[in-house]
């Protein structure tokens, strides 16, 4: 029986980062596997529609069904659950991927057989940088900031993200509000997802070929927009495992560990001050993360900017 798919792409004014990925799905390809039957749904979350030009421009010659639907209300977590509600009540496995990215050819095909390979509820993987400005800052990159996260394929997760994602359906189907309204404009809500289903058994498997590639446009290649995003990631940890995983064992680690990223980074920053800017941004992130885990044990978070990454 043919594997289905459906590939949800929530997308919010991005015309320009949608065509680059429905361009780079299209070109999709399976050496190992058959053929599965794949759809495409899009969710724009712009009210006025202005996705839709762009859905009907490439779907005469797109390769794959294309769906297209408009959820009025703004926030992601409402996009993101438009698109679930859009993709076939068939597919046996939703894909997620965001608008600024683009995949490899064998990206779904590698997803799928890393699936079958560990009997993986969940399937994530890396994302690699592509830089949208001629010459990237020498400081970003000796500081590595936007390297791909390294793991061994087969490692063992405790959480994904939509960004690079294969899960089961029925573990999404079952669950009758997949993404946390309430996460609209907080962003995490893909931390929050997954981190439920690790809490309820989900295996979740990483797999290191699997690659997409996200577009790093120049307003991101600032301390500040390090600092945020490091601040409010490692907060929707705290907050996400405070929720599915409320033993004060866990509690007391974490804040063991907030206040180890906080004098780490302290202790880093006097050095940092003589070796450049990328030790200086480095020594600071420690002490945001540190903050930010400690923030989101008492529910402390504020809104990331990043809910439509």
């Amino acid at each position: 029986m043919t594997t289905s798919i459906s590939i949800c792409i929530a997308t919010y004014k991005r015309p320009q980062g949608l065509f680059r990925l429905l361009e780079s799905i299209n070109t999709l390809r399976f050496s190992e596997l058959e053929t599965p039957t794949i759809e495409v749904v899009i969710a724009d979350n712009d009210k006025a529609g202005s996705a839709k030009q762009i859905y009907e421009s490439v779907k005469p010659t797109f390769n794959w069904k294309l769906v297209y639907g408009i959820e009025p209300h703004q926030g992601v977590t409402f996009a993101r659950n438009r698109s679930l509600a859009l993709a076939s009540p068939d597919a046996d496995f939703f894909v997620f991927i965001d608008d600024d990215e683009v995949p490899d050819a064998l990206w779904l095909e590698t997803l799928l057989i890393c699936q079958k390979e560990y009997d993986a509820d969940v399937v994530t993987g890396p994302i690699t940088p592509k830089f949208e400005v001629a010459e990237v800052p020498s400081w970003v990159l000796k500081g590595g900031f936007f390297d791909p996260v390294q793991h061994e394929t087969g490692k063992l997760m405790g959480v994904a993200f939509t960004n690079n994602t294969l899960v089961k359906s029925q573990l999404i189907r079952q669950i009758e509000i997949p993404f946390d309204d309430k996460l609209a404009f907080k962003g995490a809500e893909d931390v929050d997802l997954f981190t439920r289903l690790f809490a309820q058994g989900a295996k979740i498997v990483w797999c290191s070929e699997a690659m997409v590639y996200e577009f790093i446009p120049e307003n991101r290649m600032r301390v500040k927009w390090l600092l945020d995003r490091n601040y409010y990631g490692y907060s929707a940890h705290s907050v996400t495992e405070k929720k599915y995983f409320p033993s004060v064992l866990i509690q007391a680690q974490r804040v063991l560990k907030g206040f180890l990223n906080i004098l780490l980074g302290l202790c880093l920053l006097a050095p940092g001050l003589l070796l450049g800017r990328h030790r200086i941004a480095q020594s600071l992130i420690y002490v945001y993360r540190g903050f930010g885990s400690l923030s989101g044990l008492v529910n402390i978070r504020g809104a990331w900017g990043g809910a439509h990454r």
